[in-house]
């Protein structure tokens, strides 16, 4: 994927972080700060950044622990805080101080935390398939994968791992959208092998907390309020339920918009149809009102 630069900063324990700047125009509207899932990492956001690039600055930090970042030397700083912690020593480096959040997952429970500390700082929200309520059946689901090792031969046969692992959440992919996707999860090691592009550790905090969150969340619905917000859901997550949804859809008010994302699990892609649309009103929104 060209048009983005590499940069780097670190984090305020001393590690080297990684993002990608994908340039946006000179209109001066806000960036985009897109957060990836647990076990994601910047290049998640390729399909976003290839159809907003060059009207939207798009920043896309690999997490600690993730691709290009460092990896803590201590498993427990891999907890959403930290991420926190980190992020905002990144907006500090590039002095920014309003953008619109984009976070998947995990990435919207850092969005949360940005609303509840710097609701300022938001032009705009997505929260992609996460809430204030994780379900049960979606986070045992996480546990059960998260830190446990592959290595594959090829990466047609990582592909065909990950759709006999995921073939319930977007049972419309072909095998192409299975190896793009293998793309973004895994990288070749030393050795010719292809491997989860993580540490393994960031499943420590996980199961020892049992949640991602943590705290309740709640309360920081009501951050949201007079912000431009963005629900995505995919139709068939099994960590995200469309009774969490509505009811955060009634906690933040008339700024938000709920979009189910039809015959997707957790998450939706950002790419699928009623995805794009419905980031195109919002980013509309930001922009106009």
């Amino acid at each position: 994927m060209s048009g983005y630069s590499d940069g780097y900063w670190w984090s305020p324990d001393g590690l080297r972080l990684h993002y990608r700047d994908y340039a946006g125009g000179d209109d001066g509207r806000p960036p985009l700060l897109c957060l990836p899932g647990l076990t994601r990492n910047a290049r998640d956001f390729e399909p976003l950044a290839g159809r907003l690039a060059g009207e939207w600055r798009l920043i896309c930090p690999d997490m600690r622990g993730r691709a290009e970042s460092a990896y803590a030397k201590d498993a427990m700083t891999y907890v959403p805080l930290t991420y926190l912690q980190d992020i905002s020593r990144l907006l500090a480096d590039l002095a920014i101080t309003r953008f619109v959040a984009v976070g998947t997952s995990l990435g919207g429970v850092i969005t949360m935390l940005i609303a509840a500390t710097h609701k300022e700082w938001l032009a705009g929200a997505l929260l992609n398939d996460v809430g204030p309520v994780l379900d049960e059946g979606g986070l045992a689901r996480i546990r059960s994968y998260v830190g446990v090792g592959q290595s594959h031969p090829t990466w047609v046969h990582a592909a065909r791992a990950l759709a006999e692992a995921n073939g319930d959440v977007y049972p419309g992919y072909d095998l192409e959208q299975w190896l793009a996707m293998a793309k973004r999860l895994y990288r070749l090691n030393s050795g010719g092998r292809v491997v989860l592009d993580y540490d393994m550790k960031i499943a420590e905090p996980i199961r020892a907390m049992g949640s991602e969150a943590g705290v309740d969340m709640w309360p920081v619905m009501q951050a949201f309020r007079g912000i431009p917000t963005l629900l995505l859901r995919g139709e068939r997550s099994d960590l995200l339920s469309a009774a969490t949804a509505q009811r955060m859809v009634e906690g933040i008010g008339d700024s938000a918009e709920l979009t189910t994302v039809p015959d997707v699990g957790h998450a939706p892609g950002l790419d699928e149809p009623e995805s794009v649309a419905a980031i195109d009103r919002l980013l509309d929104r930001v922009l106009h009102g």
